[in-house]
């Protein structure tokens, strides 16, 4: 998964989670690469550009000014890459892999992890978590502003959670019963720059 997901040159990420046990740290920045298009700049964004399924009533607008000012951007590829994003920074904060955050976030963000990874531990607990599925991925808005452009990403998932204590036993959740969660991130992108990546900016709970 790892492997297949640099591949892509992370081409897109998300979320925070909600919920269970320990809440992630609220901050920012994450990488998102969005492959080649297939159209050119002189090309208006057409109605094909925009599927539905994916994106919530009042986004459609801002994802065709997105569309007019970055040819390379492709709604479809940009969920598929969220949604594996979004499992990779949960997966590593839950393990306390403090590497792999630190090239999945900025530093300000990699900052907030670290420090509720540190908590946990200094409290001696230890997250069991397992993404069961992600129900629903959702654009629920976007805007160009100014040399900028940001888009903001519902999920919608089930977690199976348990949290143990130092000595192995179970303070908090159950692996068999999975809970819903309801996160929302924002990406952001300077149009002017030749780098691809889209960094996380924002993250709330829905």
């Amino acid at each position: 998964m790892v492997a297949g997901f640099l591949a892509l040159r992370l081409y897109a990420v998300l979320g925070k989670r909600t919920g269970h046990e320990q809440a992630l740290p609220k901050p920012s920045e994450e990488r998102v690469a969005v492959p080649p298009a297939q159209r050119t700049i002189d090309q208006a964004p057409e109605a094909r550009d925009i599927n539905p399924r994916v994106i919530e009533t009042g986004a459609e607008s801002g994802l065709k000014a997105v569309i007019a000012a970055d040819s390379s951007f492709d709604v479809a590829q940009f969920i598929d890459g969220a949604k594996s994003a979004y499992k990779m920074i949960l997966e590593a904060f839950w393990k306390g892999d403090e590497d792999t955050l630190a090239w999945l976030v900025e530093d300000d963000v990699r900052a907030g992890f670290s420090q509720a990874i540190a908590d946990r531990k200094a409290a001696g607990h230890v997250l069991e978590n397992r993404l069961v599925a992600i129900e629903r991925a959702m654009i629920s808005d976007a805007v160009v502003e100014g040399k900028s452009a940001r888009i903001t990403v519902r999920f919608d998932a089930d977690i199976a959670a348990v949290t143990r204590d130092a000595d192995g036993n179970v303070i908090a959740g159950s692996l068999s019963d999975a809970v819903e969660t309801h996160d929302i991130w924002t990406f952001a992108r300077s149009l002017r720059s030749n780098d691809p990546n889209w960094k996380l900016v924002e993250t709330d709970e829905a």
